[in-house]
Formats: structure tokens, C-alpha cells, sequence
């Protein structure tokens, strides 16, 4: 396929903010497709690699620059005074490529199939020369591209598609265009509406196609086996030593709200204050870890590697577990803040290990010895724990659970809970499947006076006096189908000195290589750190594009663990603010 077809659909999408058109555009699109062409399908997401792989582009915007120079013969620092006007390199290319072609007569065409090709090389490459060789690779695309179609390749190679797509868009393009004809599916673009013909079948296809991607997290697999049809969906398996998303928990205020949700009796849990982990053992014997955000961590948690070979029972399993610090000379846990460090480093393994160690609780399985577990029942699933898990404090055990319906039992659990310096504690439905990457009602989380969001930094402001040089106010958003939308300022909870905790040159530091432009004091940013931030209240607010804003923000942790798509839906945000009552 010609490269010119996609970077038009990549256009039209940019140009509407409406879901079902998005939704209806690529639809179409796909259904020009063959099974064999599910790296298309990646492509449209954005990206050369399914969600789980751990591999980035890695690509700097320095390389892009110089990418575009070699390509048009425009000078490095033309480049640079454009991009900060324009703060998008995308744009760039297309207006340089566009000067060239009026002197020069291109006669090669680009294909989908060349452009990943070369983005995968240009990721790939490691060793001497590797910068060249990465800055060769995407200068061959933008010599025989179009100027829209340098626009797309530069925006692919940087991450930074900007055509707001979420996963859901992305699951039902793919139900309408492999199963649209079957299911009588029309789309009205005057009225944006979409009608089908059995709202219980077209709910039927569009689980499959869930299913399908919480086990795989991989929209080209999903693609190809949806083109077979509905048997090969249901084909899909998981498999260990690829990671799958986290079943996530939603909110509850009270332990009555909890038990009218997840009904009673139903599982209590301590809530651990630590980051999720995935342990995944295969049918040869590797042990493989992931975080939240789907990133293998084995390397930095060696000794998670050996508590997995010597306390779970099984040739092959896959675990979900929370990771907790610890403190080892005074046995006492420790801050998520304080271990979070341990994700992110990748050197001092050993040192880190004994200085900042971790205990594994174990509370779900949803795969064993060759068996799919995520539709047995949740106490079903515990019960098995309950049987392979060998219990060694500080190192690996199961998670402190009581089944109960009595709401004085559960209160005086809760108080335990946090005597033990816990977070909170779960409530979970007993009967409930695990839904991989879902917030659903089978599981909630209770915390004390819990007003808190993960968000994204999208902007920061630069400040003065003793702050100067570093960020020191944080542009935050929350989502709605994959668009960043803001939601206020932060500058409370960060420290003047990197020994107190995440310090403003530290998060000034981190934040830097993920600047797209700069305006004054202002620099916008590409959304890739998540915090989580407490407040005081929401108002209504026209300042920010969610419409609502934080009153008293304060930032309270780093969350290295988790992904762009964790953080808080703006649905979320309403929930909350409708919880408020009125005022």
C-alpha cells in the first residue's frame, strides 16, 4: 500500500474530534486491508510496536533535526528558529519537503511497508555509528516522501501522532470493518449516530475483539485474527512471558457503598502501598516481571526472580502482585516514593537490591500450568493461590484477606489495615472473572479520605529567584479517547532538595527531553510522566479544556509504573465532582 493513503486517513482523522467519525474513518480504512497487513493497523496507532513490547523509536528530536536537514538541504539552525515558532517538527518537514519539490521532480513512490521497515532499522540500531545510521534511515523516507507525507513519518518517528485515537476507537473500527456488513452497522455522518441491527450481537463481537487485545495488548494480531473471523478470535491465548493489562479497581467511599457494589459476602484485601507486578513463569522455566505500564522489569528485581522459583509451585503461571519496599534493618515498609527508584534504574542492581528490598503479595493468578484462569471465579482463583503459594514474609506471600458481609468486621479490618501502615484495603466480588485492563465493579479500592488523580505533566512553567532554571509549576490533564485534556497547575508537594523526595530539579531534569515547545517561561510537553496528585475539591472551569479544574492540588508521588493511557478519565473526573453534591 502506498504511504499517501494512510497519512490521508492520519489527516482526516486529525481534522475531526468526533469518536464515531474517527471510529467510522478507520473502519473504512481497514477494511481495504488483507489479515496479512496488521503492521498497517500499528502504523495507525502511532507506533511500530504493540503495546506490550518494551521497545520505543528512542529517537531525539536532535536526530530529527538533522534527519530533515540531510533530506531538504535546509541548515540545522533554520530547523531549530522554525520548530520554535511552529513547535512541531511534523510541520516542518512537510513546509521543507514542500520547498524542495518546487525545484526538484520526485518520481518514487513511499509504501507502508518501506517506512516500517526503516522506523524498526532506525529503532534497532545499536553501537558505533548508530546516530548516523539512524538519521540516514529517516532522511530516506523524507527524501521520496510528499510534504503530507513527511508530516506523518517525522510526527510516527517522534510518538507524537496527534491524531486522537484510544483503544476503544481502535476495537470498534476493527468490529465494524471485519464484521459491519454481518452486524448491519451504518454510520450517519450528518448526524454522527451509528445504527446496528442486534445491540446484543454487536456487544457479542465487540468482547471478542476486547478479549482478543487484553490478552495479546497487540492491535495488528488482533486485526489479523478478526479477518479470519470470530473462531479465530477466540483462538487468542494467553501467554506467559508476554504481559497483559492489570484488571484495575474503581473507586468506593464507604465499606456499605463497597459491599451494595461488589455484593456480599465478598473478599477484604489489604491495599498495599507499592506498584503492580506481573509474574510471568513459562513453559521453559524463564521468569519474566512487568509493571503496569506492560515494561519488563525482571533485570532490576533479581531477587523476585528467585522467590517466584523457590515459594510458587508450577511449571507456569502468571501472577498478579503488588510490590512493596521495605526497610531491612527495622523491618518496617516503606513509601512507594521511596522504592519507586528501583523501576527506573537499570544499574547498581545489587546495591539497590539490598538497600531498598521488596516483598511480593501474591492476590490474583490468571493462568496455570497451561490453563486460561481469567473466567474462573475470583475465589476460585484465590483458593489456588492458597494451595501453590508458600508464604515467607518479607520476601513473597499471599495478600491478607477475610470473606465477609459483616460491615463491623470489614470496618475493624480497614483499621487494621492502616494500623499496619497499609494504604487501604479491596473489596472484591467473589464470583467475579478477571477482566484484563478494565475498570469494573468487581473490585474496588478504599482509602481514607481518598481525593486524589493520576494525571499527566503536558506543560510546565520555568521559575524565578531560587527556583530559576528549574520547572516549577506543572500543566496536569486527564483523558478522554486518547486526547490530553487540562485540568490545572501543580507546584505543592515538590522539593527544594532532592533528599526530601522528588525535588523540582530532579522533575525538571526528567521532563526536559519530553519538551515540544517553548514559549517564554512556558514549555509544553509531550505527555509520557504520570503523577498522581491530591486535592482539595473540583470546580467547573473555562480556563481548562476538561472544563473542570483542581482546587489546591499537591503533587504527592512519581508514578513510574504506570502508562499514559492509567491516567484518569475526564468520566472520572465528573464522578467525582458529582460526588461533591451541590454547592
Amino acid at each position: 500500500m502506498l504511504y499517501t493513503e494512510l497519512a490521508k486517513i492520519y489527516e482526516q482523522l486529525e481534522l475531526t474530534s468526533k469518536r464515531l467519525e474517527k471510529t467510522f474513518i478507520l473502519a473504512e480504512f481497514f477494511s481495504k486491508l488483507n489479515e496479512k497487513e496488521g503492521y498497517i493497523v500499528l502504523l495507525t496507532t502511532g507506533s511500530i510496536f504493540p503495546a506490550y513490547e518494551e521497545k520505543e523509536m528512542g529517537i531525539s528530536s536532535q536526530i530529527v533535526i538533522k534527519a530533515i536537514s540531510k533530506a531538504t538541504g535546509s541548515s540545522t539552525d533554520e530547523i531549530v528558529k522554525k520548530w520554535k515558532s511552529v513547535g512541531d517538527l511534523g510541520r516542518i518537514a512537510e513546509q521543507l519537503v514542500w520547498n524542495k519539490m518546487q525545484s526538484t521532480l520526485f518520481d518514487k513512490k513511499l509504501t507502508t511497508g518501506k517506512v516500517y521497515e526503516n522506523l524498526k532499522k532506525a529503532a534497532g540500531f545499536e553501537g558505533q555509528g548508530t546516530v548516523d545510521k539512524k538519521i540516514s534511515a529517516i532522511a530516506e523516507l523524507l527524501s521520496v516522501s510528499s510534504p503530507l507525507e513527511a508530516r506523518y513519518v517525522i510526527r510516527t518517528v517522534l510518538e507524537e501522532l496527534r491524531i486522537g485515537i484510544g483503544d476503544a476507537a481502535m476495537r470498534d473500527a476493527i468490529v465494524w470493518s471485519c464484521f459491519g456488513d454481518k452486524l448491519g452497522i451504518k454510520y450517519s455522518k450528518q448526524g454522527n449516530k451509528f445504527e446496528i441491527g442486534d445491540r446484543e450481537e454487536y456487544k457479542t463481537y465487540v468482547n471478542a475483539v476486547q478479549r482478543a487485545y487484553d490478552l495479546t495488548t497487540d492491535f495488528s494480531v488482533v486485526f489479523e485474527s478478526a479477518k479470519k473471523g470470530v473462531h479465530a478470535l477466540e483462538e487468542v491465548q494467553l501467554k506467559p512471558g508476554k504481559p497483559v493489562k492489570f484488571m484495575l479497581a474503581l473507586k468506593a467511599s464507604t465499606i456499605l457503598e463497597g459491599f451494595e457494589t461488589v455484593g456480599r459476602p465478598s473478599a477484604l484485601e489489604y491495599k498495599y502501598d507499592g506498584f503492580r507486578l506481573m509474574i510471568n513463569k513459562s513453559e521453559d522455566g524463564k521468569i519474566k516481571l512487568f509493571t503496569r505500564r506492560l515494561d519488563d522489569v525482571t533485570r532490576q528485581f533479581p531477587e523476585v526472580v528467585d522467590y517466584a522459583k523457590q515459594y510458587v509451585k508450577g511449571n507456569s503461571f502468571m501472577l498478579d502482585s503488588e510490590a512493596v519496599g521495605y526497610d531491612p534493618k527495622r523491618l518496617r515498609y516503606r513509601p512507594f516514593q521511596e522504592i519507586s527508584q528501583r523501576i527506573r534504574r537499570k544499574y547498581e542492581i545489587e546495591k539497590l537490591q539490598k538497600e531498598l528490598p521488596v516483598e511480593i503479595n501474591i492476590f490474583d493468578i490468571i493462568y496455570f500450568e497451561g490453563e486460561n484462569l481469567i473466567k474462573k471465579p475470583f475465589l476460585e482463583r484465590r483458593k489456588l493461590l492458597e494451595r501453590i503459594i508458600q508464604n515467607k514474609k518479607w520476601q513473597l506471600k499471599l495478600a491478607e484477606q477475610i470473606i465477609t458481609e459483616d460491615v463491623k468486621e470489614a470496618e475493624q479490618f480497614y483499621k487494621d489495615a492502616l494500623k499496619e501502615g497499609e494504604e487501604g484495603i479491596m473489596m472484591k466480588n467473589l464470583n467475579a472473572p478477571y477482566k484484563p485492563g478494565a475498570r469494573v465493579g468487581y473490585m474496588l479500592k478504599l482509602k481514607p479520605s481518598e481525593k486524589e488523580f493520576d494525571l499527566a505533566i503536558v506543560g510546565a512553567e520555568y521559575g524565578t529567584g531560587k527556583r530559576s532554571g528549574w520547572m516549577s509549576s506543572f500543566i496536569l490533564a486527564c483523558q478522554q479517547s486518547g486526547k490530553m485534556l487540562e485540568i490545572g497547575k501543580v507546584g505543592t508537594g515538590i522539593k527544594e532538595k532532592s533528599e526530601k523526595g522528588i525535588s523540582f530539579k530532579e522533575l525538571t531534569k526528567m521532563l526536559k527531553p519530553s519538551i515540544i515547545k517553548e514559549e517564554g517561561r512556558i514549555a509544553l510537553l509531550k505527555p509520557e510522566i504520570v503523577v498522581t496528585v491530591t486535592y482539595q475539591e473540583i470546580q467547573k472551569s473555562p480556563t481548562y479544556s476538561s472544563g473542570f479544574a483542581l482546587r489546591f492540588p499537591r503533587f504527592t508521588r512519581l508514578r513510574p509504573d504506570r502508562n499514559i493511557r492509567d491516567i484518569a478519565l475526564l468520566e472520572e473526573v465528573k464522578k467525582e465532582y458529582l460526588r461533591q453534591g451541590p454547592k
